[in-house]
């Protein structure tokens, strides 16, 4: 990206470098807002590749399939690679043409993808079958060497999360917990929420171990109870008693104490579900 800056003048191509970092920065997190600095990037630098190319990322992110095709598109016109091919065909997908998606699968350019792209290539041909109800056919297409292997690679957790969400849907439920498994145990950066689905399958529900509602009715107590107190004008400094005091004038048959009255003020307690 920063040869192709280069062909740009000093102060042009700083500004677009600005807006291109802010676009990679924000994208995972608020997409709407790397949406936005694309634009100003496309805005200034349109016949960049690498420019495009992050329009169609961002344009992608905030689901505009559309108009992330087009861009992906130019990008590829531009630098004439095939990295895009797999998203390119993600968006067919988003645009609700599944059999366009499967049709790129089966061009000559997945053969000219890199492992990683050719897994992912899988993953949208996978996808798309899932999206026209065919369900088996999804399965048996992630069936794959990359998928049998027992070592692990950036995109292996992400593979074996969606078998086992195929299998899951086929109803074949000890199958899709087993892969729910290998997918957690693959997925060191948390890509996926297989631990989720498989407490979810498990039956498995969390509970906060403190909830800050808990703090504030506790708060709420004891206050309450100084309320109580301090209305009725009784402190446990303001009883005494007197040894010497004649039983006549304090009787302890005149003092009832119910073990009950400590109910009247009682705090909730709860915690929220996980």
């Amino acid at each position: 990206m920063r040869q192709e800056l280069m062909s740009l003048p000093k102060g042009l191509a700083e500004e677009v470098s600005r807006n291109l970092v802010m676009v990679a920065q924000l994208i995972d997190e608020d997409p709407e807002q790397a949406y936005g600095y694309s634009r100003v990037a496309l805005r200034l630098a349109s016949r960049v590749a690498a420019v495009r190319e992050a329009a169609g990322f961002a344009a992608y992110a905030t689901q505009k399939y559309s108009e992330a095709l087009a861009e992906f598109r130019a990008a590829r016109r531009m630098s004439g690679g095939v990295e895009l091919w797999p998203v390119m065909a993600d968006c067919e997908r988003g645009l609700g043409r599944p059999e366009r998606a499967l049709a790129m699968a089966g061009e000559p350019e997945v053969q000219k993808l890199d492992k990683a792209g050719q897994v992912e290539m899988r993953l949208v041909a996978a996808g798309a079958r899932r999206d026209m109800e065919q369900l088996d056919a999804a399965i048996v297409t992630l069936q794959s060497p990359e998928l049998a292997s027992s070592a692990v690679h950036p995109w292996t957790a992400r593979l074996r999360y969606a078998y086992a969400d195929a299998l899951l849907a086929a109803g074949r439920e000890n199958e899709a917990r087993e892969w729910f498994a290998k997918a957690l145990e693959s997925d060191k950066d948390g890509a996926t929420d297989a631990s989720d689905r498989l407490a979810e399958m498990d039956g498995v529900e969390f509970v906060d171990a403190f909830d800050e509602s808990d703090d504030l009715d506790g708060s709420d107590d004891v206050d309450e109870t100084d309320d109580v107190e301090a209305s009725a004008g009784v402190g446990v400094d303001d009883v005494e008693l007197d040894e010497d005091e004649d039983e006549d004038e304090f009787d302890g048959d005149d003092v009832e104490f119910d073990g009950d009255e400590d109910d009247e003020v009682e705090g909730e307690r709860g915690g929220d579900k996980g």
